[in-house]
């Protein structure tokens, strides 16, 4: 009998492709060299979304982040050792201040654009958290500022792995 796929091939085989191209991109353009979202997973990076609703709308209704924080947390309490997080675009940034409200902690990132508020130190839950662009979908290739940004911040926290 022929074992079931693996999930995770599954995924970025097929609805998933272009995030695993980008991603693994976004990781190379930042030196930490990789060939496929496997390659990430072996150095210990661990890839979710941080909302875990159907996106229906061009834009995530902020009602809809803030329900979907709730198994955000869950599943990033299942990683007890984790040094960093990265907030990649605006839903997990949301997402991470709602988890951290939720919890009496105030807003972990602040209020502001994306691009003053790279390169600052901020901690969730002891945890470096590292705001940074979306790295995932075709305008990745044609944002080349936005493209170098993303590199700067992944390799910013892979310095802490």
């Amino acid at each position: 009998e022929a074992a079931p796929p693996n999930p995770i091939d599954y995924f970025y085989a097929g609805a998933g492709a272009l995030f695993a191209q980008t991603t693994v991109q976004a990781f190379n353009d930042a030196d930490v060299p990789a060939d496929s979202i496997k390659d990430l997973l072996q150095r210990g990076v661990y890839f979710t979304t941080a909302v875990k609703c159907p996106k229906v709308e061009y834009t995530i209704p902020l009602q809809t982040i803030d329900a979907c924080s709730l198994l955000l947390e869950k599943e990033l309490a299942l990683f007890p050792n984790l040094k960093a997080v990265m907030l990649m675009g605006d839903a997990a940034i949301r997402a991470v201040n709602t988890i951290a409200k939720r919890l009496g902690q105030g807003r972990v990132i602040p209020a502001g654009s994306t691009y003053k508020l790279r390169g600052k130190e901020y901690f969730f839950q002891g945890k470096r958290a590292f705001p940074s662009y979306v790295q995932a979908g075709p305008s990745f290739f044609i944002e080349k500022v936005k493209r170098q940004m993303i590199a700067e911040d992944i390799a910013a926290a892979m310095a802490l792995l």
